[in-house]
């Protein structure tokens, strides 16, 4: 532990981001999981899980939780695999 009273805050604050980062990003990876696997069942309504899940990808570029080229990589793919369905 640090002595001087501004990296105590520093490890603090960092300890908090750090588990608000792990919280968002936790969540991310659950709707693109749920958004896969409706696709992999074909289920009815596939597109609007694959819907949400890609406004969560959109967040989350948009926040730096996500580089803007691996959203947008991931958003092609279940796109690409939604219109593969019809």
């Amino acid at each position: 532990m640090p002595n001087i009273k501004s990296a105590i805050k520093r490890v603090k604050t960092t300890e908090k981001k750090a588990v608000a980062n792990k919280i968002t990003k936790s969540a991310i990876r659950t709707s693109v999981k749920k958004a896969k696997a409706a696709v992999e069942s074909s289920a009815p309504d596939a597109a609007a899980v694959v819907s949400q899940a890609v406004i969560s990808i959109d967040k989350a570029a948009a926040k730096g939780y996500m580089h803007k080229n691996t959203a947008a990589r991931k958003k092609s793919r279940m796109a690409k695999a939604v219109n593969k369905l019809k």
